[in-house]
């Protein structure tokens, strides 16, 4: 071990002294020197010896409050993706605990055909299945992750952005739902840095700006809250924090929520912490005596716990100076769960054993994370389901019996009722908010009594349209899975059907015995057993057409154009381009036109009809005005084939009309997206229709067809939107 690697180690023995407890020393002393001799010779692209990233790694696990096993982990979690260690070397040497925390760290090999986004899913699926053995396996990958966030400066341009973006829309969400709040808000600052540094620099300025008039109204508030609390409660133990807002959280009432700075109440918070429950009523009780309660600020979380454990009382003052502040009151136990979440409950920590029905309970949702892509059947529907199913606000609505429900904001009776049980939301009629008939479409909002109208009628089913209706993922995959177990027949003639439809709708046509054969074989390749099997897959929404249409797409063309190679002779063409950009063959100074009917743009497929007296006007192969049988058709002759030009520019503008379930937000998650893709936005609008939805239709600049549909497809990812069109002007 050279002198830099003793002297990292030494710190490390100094950090773990800080948190006092027990360490077995030689093993993290083992796994150090492991590490450093494994890495040796590899460099981050910081330029520091690469040993530095798992030693960094290990020191936020330590303080943390982990266990040495855990460290010794942190220590070696790269050693088998990036060097010749197997994971059996890793158990023999360190033992089965550390060897599985590693192997749960480590992403999986490359797989064959598949997309990043794909691997990213299984990495990530591999990773809950270790984390639903040993919890520890998700904390030293948040502690991995936040130090590369932290060094992410010396990445790409464009790496910086697909890893902060994974961060804030995976990680994140998870080291909220665990309850780690410093690993969780520092993840978030650092994603919207590197999302959107023009945000990110003007809120760092303006809380710089205003700290120190802050500061100096917040002391003198603090100093009188501790002179008040210490007069009437003189046997009461507190201590007194002040508390900033993070500039995620910041961030997202000021840009997403549409608020002015001065507008965000909770910017600044004094935290008040005391021995027992009784004494935070107590002192929420002198405080309102105090200061002026701001209506409808009050949260009572202590009572109703956040999903990740978090209690406390939440109240929004005014001070005499007028400005609005938060104070949070809590006992010393409920601050220690709020700043290390699951890790402050550790069980190995005390050397307890054998089954943790407290941390069992904590663990659930990753059942439920991994059961939603059980369902499916695709590993990417993890992501989505974190995304979701793990947002950071939740909304909290109680049963008629008095249980309360937790689910992301935006949730629908449909969440509600599936989230109670699988065999109420399949037996759903109806639903009562706070005794009022309310359609299926409601949207929960916190403190709402539902009662959920079931029905015992036999062969009562969910609708096909409640897919639309529902926002969490578990609810799909429970409606799914109905479809699928109940309705096989319907399923397979409803999947046939709609992928009949997409079909025509794409100008793809084969003859019956040319599809029958195609689709058999396109079904074995999907890894089904057979077209009934692949057709009631669609039907019951486990697979996507929009996924499977490139691939069937693409064979489509392959198998055209080697027909025409066969089949047709080639004929001498002239070239003639139009001011449209456009080619049309065999014909020299016409007047070409882009017809309005279908709106063809750069890169789609077309074809031209000969008018009368107005040249050639151009239409989209798929356009409802091109037979499809040309050489059947009524003068066949004046069809003629185009194609755009090579130097044609392909940027222009397009008016996509998205349509989605009416919420909070949706327009900054659209205008967010938009950012996120770089995307020059000319104009949005939106409008409310009924049942609950809204219209958002947004002009835009895009590069090419192709630039076009990875728009389409990334906005169509946004909570809420079932569809996104292209607008015919």
């Amino acid at each position: 071990m050279n002198s830099d690697a003793k002297r990292d180690y030494n710190e490390l023995l100094e950090c773990m002294q800080k948190q006092g407890g027990s360490y077995d020393i030689p093993l993290i002393e083992k796994a150090f020197t492991y590490c450093v001799d494994h890495h040796k010779g590899q460099k981050r692209l910081t330029n520091e010896e690469y040993y530095i990233h798992p030693y960094n790694v290990a020191k936020i696990i330590v303080t943390l409050g982990m266990d040495s096993q855990s460290i010794a982990a942190a220590l070696l979690h790269d050693v088998v993706e990036d060097t010749n260690v197997t994971v059996d070397e890793i158990s023999r040497l360190f033992g089965d605990d550390v060897a599985l925390l590693v192997d749960g760290v480590t992403k999986i090999g490359r797989l064959s055909i598949t997309s990043k986004e794909q691997q990213q899913a299984e990495s990530l699926r591999k990773m809950l299945i270790a984390m639903g053995k040993d919890v520890r396996v998700i904390i030293i990958k948040l502690a991995d992750r936040l130090h590369n966030m932290r060094t992410l400066a010396a990445m790409p341009e464009q790496k910086q952005r697909d890893k902060a973006l994974e961060t804030l829309e995976v990680y994140a969400p998870i080291a909220h739902r665990l309850g780690i709040r410093p690993v969780k808000e520092e993840l978030e600052d650092l994603a919207i840095k590197y999302l959107d540094m023009v945000a990110y620099n003007e809120i760092e300025d303006l809380l710089k700006h205003r700290k120190h008039q802050r500061e100096q109204i917040l002391d003198d508030i603090k100093t009188r809250i501790e002179t008040r609390l210490q007069a009437e409660l003189p046997n009461v133990k507190m201590s007194f924090q002040g508390r900033v807002k993070s500039i995620h959280g910041i961030y997202r009432k000021m840009y997403v929520q549409s608020r002015d700075f001065d507008e965000i109440y909770d910017v600044y918070a004094i935290r008040i912490i005391t021995d027992t429950v009784a004494d935070c009523y107590n002192i929420l009780g002198i405080m309102h005596d105090m200061f002026q309660p701001i209506p409808n600020r009050f949260k009572d979380y202590i009572s109703t716990p956040k999903p990740n454990m978090y209690q406390s009382l939440h109240t929004t003052v005014t001070s005499r100076e007028g400005i609005p502040f938060e104070i949070q009151i809590r006992t010393f136990d409920m601050h220690h769960t709020a700043e290390f979440g699951i890790a402050a409950h550790w069980k190995y920590k005390e050397g307890v054993t054998g089954t943790d029905k407290y941390m069992e309970d904590r663990l659930a949702w990753i059942r439920q994370v991994l059961e939603t892509s059980d369902v499916s059947g695709d590993a990417s529907e993890i992501v989505r389901t974190i995304k979701v199913d793990l947002s950071q606000e939740d909304v909290f609505a109680v049963t008629p019996q008095g249980d309360v429900i937790n689910l992301p904001v935006g949730s629908t009776v449909v969440d509600f009722a599936f989230a109670i049980h699988s065999a109420v939301g399949i037996k759903m009629v109806g639903a009562k908010a706070n005794g009022k008939i309310v359609p299926i479409n409601h949207e929960i909002q916190t403190g709402e009594i539902i009662e959920i109208l079931t029905t015992n009628q036999a062969g009562h089913g969910p609708s096909r349209d409640w897919m639309n209706i529902a926002v969490t993922n578990s609810a799909k995959a429970k409606i799914r899975s109905w479809f699928k177990r109940e309705k096989r027949t319907e399923n397979i003639e409803q999947g046939r059907n709609d992928l009949e439809r997409e079909l025509r709708r794409n100008n793809i046509s084969f003859n019956d015995k040319e599809f029958e054969e195609y689709i058999e074989d396109f079904a074995r390749r999907m890894r089904f057993a057979d077209a009934d099997e692949f057709y009631a897959a669609i039907g019951y929404g486990g697979v996507h057409i929009s996924k499977i249409l490139p691939r069937i797409r693409e064979d489509y063309t392959k198998k055209a154009s080697a027909a025409k190679a066969m089949d047709i002779k080639p004929l001498a063409q002239k070239r003639q381009t139009s001011s449209e950009g456009v080619v049309v063959e065999g014909i020299d100074n016409c007047l070409v036109k882009l017809s309005k009917c279908c709106a063809p743009l750069p890169g789609d497929d077309i074809i031209g009809f000969i008018t009368r007296g107005h040249g050639v006007s151009i239409h989209k192969c798929d356009c409802s005005n091109v037979p499809r049988d040309i050489i059947n058709a009524a003068e066949p002759d004046r069809w003629v084939n185009a194609h755009w030009d090579r130097v044609v520019s392909e940027s222009f503008t397009s008016t996509l009309q998205i349509s989605a379930i009416d919420r909070e937000g949706l327009v900054g998650d659209v205008m967010n997206a938009a950012y996120n893709m770089r995307l020059a936005v000319h104009q949005i609008n939106a409008r409310q229709i009924k049942g609950g939805n809204s219209v958002i239709n947004i002009n835009i600049s895009a590069e090419s067809v192709e630039h076009l549909r990875s728009i389409i497809a990334r906005l169509e990812k946004i909570s809420g939107v079932f569809s996104v069109e292209r607008v015919v002007q």
